[in-house]
C-alpha cells in the first residue's frame, strides 16, 4: 500500500500536466509534448492562502448586503442571503429557496473550509494522511462545480419573474460582493497545487 502511494516525486519523477506522462526528474519539458514541467508550483500554498482571505473578506458584504428585491403588487423589502431564502420560502419558492441555501451558504463555506483544512494539512500544521486528503479535495472539487449555481439563480429570477404590477425581481449590490466571492475561491482552488497532497512534513 506504501508504494502505491508513493509520489512522483519521490520516485524521482516529474508529472506531465499536459499530456499527463511522467519524465525524469531533472528535466524542464515533456519528452512526450514539449510542455514545460515542475515538480510543484511555486508559491501555491501562498496565492492559495491570498484568494481566502481574499474571498473570507468578501463574505461578509456578500451576507450583509442585499442580494435581491422580491416585489409583489408594487411592494417588497430589499432581502439579504438569509432574509432573501425566508422570503422566498414566503412565497411558496421551497425548491428556490433550498437551492440559494445550499449554494450560498452551505457550497462557499464548505470549499472555503475544505481549502484551510488542506492547506493546514500540507503545511504540516494539521495531521492528516494521503488518503483523506485526497478525499477532501474531491468533496472540495465537487462542491466547487456548483459554487456560481446561486448567481444563476437569482438571475434566472430576475430574468423571468417579471409579472408587472404582481411580481418583480430585482437583483442587489450582494450579488457582486457574492460573485466576488466565489470567483476568488475558485482562483484558490486553481492556484492549489494537488500534488502538494502527496508530500508530508
Amino acid at each position: 500500500m506504501t508504494q502505491l502511494l508513493e509520489s512522483a516525486k519521490h520516485a524521482g519523477l516529474i508529472y506531465c500536466g499536459c499530456c499527463r506522462t511522467l519524465n525524469p526528474k531533472e528535466t524542464t519539458h515533456c519528452d512526450c509534448c514539449g510542455a514545460s514541467v515542475h515538480s510543484r508550483i511555486d508559491d501555491s500554498i501562498n496565492r492559495t492562502w491570498a484568494y481566502l482571505l481574499a474571498a473570507l473578506v468578501f463574505l461578509i458584504p456578500a451576507n450583509i448586503l442585499p442580494i435581491m428585491t422580491i416585489k409583489a403588487f408594487g411592494s417588497g423589502e430589499p432581502d439579504t442571503i438569509m432574509s432573501g431564502i425566508v422570503s422566498l420560502f414566503d412565497y411558496g419558492l421551497y425548491p428556490i429557496g433550498l437551492i440559494i441555501f445550499l449554494a450560498s451558504i452551505m457550497v462557499p463555506l464548505l470549499k472555503i473550509m475544505g481549502l484551510i483544512i488542506l492547506l493546514l494539512s500540507v503545511q504540516g500544521k494539521l495531521s492528516m494522511g494521503t488518503t483523506e486528503r485526497i478525499r477532501l479535495f474531491r468533496i472540495v472539487d465537487f462542491f466547487g462545480k456548483w459554487s456560481m449555481l446561486d448567481v444563476f439563480v437569482v438571475s434566472l429570477l430576475v430574468s423571468l419573474v417579471d409579472l408587472g404590477e404582481v411580481a418583480t425581481v430585482y437583483s442587489g449590490e450582494g450579488i457582486t460582493a457574492f460573485c466576488a466571492m466565489v470567483i476568488l475561491t475558485m482562483l484558490a482552488s486553481h492556484s492549489f497545487d494537488t500534488r502538494l497532497i502527496w508530500d508530508t512534513k
